[in-house]
């Protein structure tokens, strides 16, 4: 299971490193919707970010090892 923890800690800073990129060049990260914003890219991989750094956290806390 601690590959599983790194798996979920490395698509947690994948998902910060595209939501940089998307706040740079929206287009680069939103290729396939219609409406390309800032907006959207912070909910598309804010809210990634943000479920993936809570499962992290949840095997941290709950020691799933």
């Amino acid at each position: 299971m601690q590959n599983a923890r790194l798996l979920v800690l490395f698509l947690t800073l994948t998902t910060l490193l595209f939501m940089v990129i998307g706040l740079i060049k929206p287009w680069m990260m939103l290729w396939w919707e219609h409406t390309q914003n800032r907006r959207k890219v912070l909910k598309v991989y804010g809210t990634l970010a943000l479920v993936f750094f809570f499962l992290y956290w949840l095997m941290i806390f709950f020691k799933i090892s």
